[in-house]
């Protein structure tokens, strides 16, 4: 069995992760890219693919679920344009990760997972590193939080049939929804920003889209997702 790197080692696969996949395809957001060199990717992934944590692809995590790839998370990031002060909304929590890397960018995150054993399992990551700003949820991420909206900015990590009105309803004015829409041909991480308190995503009145680019995610799986 090949040995797992130590953290040093780690943290120059993580320096050069930044540089080769992030800087050089195109995220230019320094904040963006501080945030994931500040955060220890291979604490989120299962020992047993330990040694691959900085791998340019996707990572399985159990559950049928993934660990998404740098660029997607940095993308994802990117989209939601944080400058500090938001209150975010993440749907579909996975290891942990992205809500890791999104703390880092913003005033607090509500993370929603709806698999048990991953939830805790982010728990227990996340208060391990001293990641205090992010709440995990378990419940049924595709309707969002109405309880706790509006938010400033929306991630969601599992591909939507169409735009998600109920999550868009949940966008404060201005606020940013960065999600997978999927199409004939593929996924498309799009960036969706609502324009004003009127809003109608069937139409796309009141919202203004501009797609990031192709991706592949799990499917969205809610009420407002597929079926399970």
């Amino acid at each position: 069995m090949r040995r797992i790197p130590s953290v040093a080692e780690f943290a120059t696969q993580r320096s050069d992760m930044v540089e080769r996949q992030l800087r050089r395809r195109g995220i230019v957001d320094e904040r963006v890219l501080d945030a994931m060199e500040a955060v220890p990717r291979e604490r989120f992934v299962p020992e047993a693919y330990r040694r691959r944590a900085y791998a340019d692809s996707a990572l399985p995590i159990g559950y049928g679920q993934t660990i998404s790839q740098p660029w997607i998370v940095a993308a994802i990031c990117e989209g939601l344009a944080l400058q500090g002060d938001e209150t975010v909304l993440e749907v579909g929590t996975g290891s942990g990760y992205s809500a890791a890397v999104i703390a880092q960018l913003a005033r607090e995150v509500a993370t929603i997972e709806r698999v048990d054993e991953l939830a805790a399992a982010a728990r227990r990551t996340l208060a391990e590193l001293g990641i205090g700003k992010v709440e995990v949820i378990v419940g049924d991420g595709s309707a969002g939080l109405p309880e706790r909206a509006a938010f400033e900015a929306i991630a969601v990590h599992a591909t939507a049939p169409s735009p998600p009105p109920t999550l868009i309803a949940q966008l404060a004015p201005g606020g940013r929804l960065v999600a997978p829409i999927a199409s004939t041909s593929a996924d498309m991480l799009t960036v969706f920003r609502r324009l004003g308190d009127e809003v109608d995503p069937e139409t796309g009145r009141g919202l203004e889209s501009r797609v990031i680019g192709p991706c592949r995610f799990v499917p969205l799986i809610g009420s407002e997702g597929f079926p399970e």
